[in-house]
C-alpha cells in the first residue's frame, strides 16, 4: 500500500457496531475475530507508514454518531487525537486530491466546525458541535 500510495480507511466503527449487533459485549469475553484482525491490519499499516484516511461507514450505526470512528481510533487503536483530526481534514483532502479543502486558508472552501473543548486533547469533544459553517454560510450557531 505504501509503495503504491494507497491509503487505508479502516472503518473500525463499522466492524465494532456490527459485532455488537451480533451480541458481542465490549469488555466481556474475547474480542471477535473480525475486531482482532482489524486491529492487526491497522497496526501493520501504521508500522509500514501507510497513510490513514478517516471515514466511518456511517449508516452501519445511527446517524449523528460519526465521531465513533475517531473515538475508537484514539481509544482502542493507538492514534493520537491530533493524528485523527488531521486524517479527517487535511489528510483526507490530500488523499482524495481535493486541493480546495482540508485547511483554513484564504481562497479555500469555508467549511468549518467548532466544538466545545479541545479535540486535540480529548477526541470526544467532537460530540459537542457548537458551530457549523459550510461554503461560508452558518448552518448552526
Amino acid at each position: 500500500m505504501k509503495q503504491r500510495g494507497v491509503a487505508l480507511c479502516p472503518t473500525v466503527a463499522a466492524g465494532d457496531a456490527i459485532s455488537q449487533y451480533q451480541g458481542w459485549k465490549k469488555g466481556q469475553g474475547a474480542e471477535p475475530e473480525r475486531i482482532q484482525q482489524k486491529r492487526l491490519s491497522v497496526q501493520a499499516a501504521r508500522k509500514s507508514g501507510v497513510q490513514l484516511a478517516v471515514g466511518g461507514d456511517v449508516g452501519v450505526f445511527r446517524h449523528g454518531e460519526n465521531s465513533r470512528e475517531a473515538e475508537l481510533l484514539v481509544q482502542e487503536y493507538g492514534f493520537s487525537p491530533l493524528e485523527v483530526l488531521q486524517g479527517q481534514t487535511s489528510g483526507n483532502a490530500r488523499i482524495f486530491h481535493l486541493l480546495d479543502r482540508g485547511r483554513i486558508q484564504p481562497g479555500l472552501l469555508a467549511d468549518l466546525v467548532a466544538v466545545e473543548g479541545d479535540p486535540t486533547q480529548q477526541i470526544t469533544a467532537l460530540r459537542q458541535v457548537r458551530l457549523v459553517v459550510k461554503g461560508g454560510v452558518v448552518y448552526k450557531e
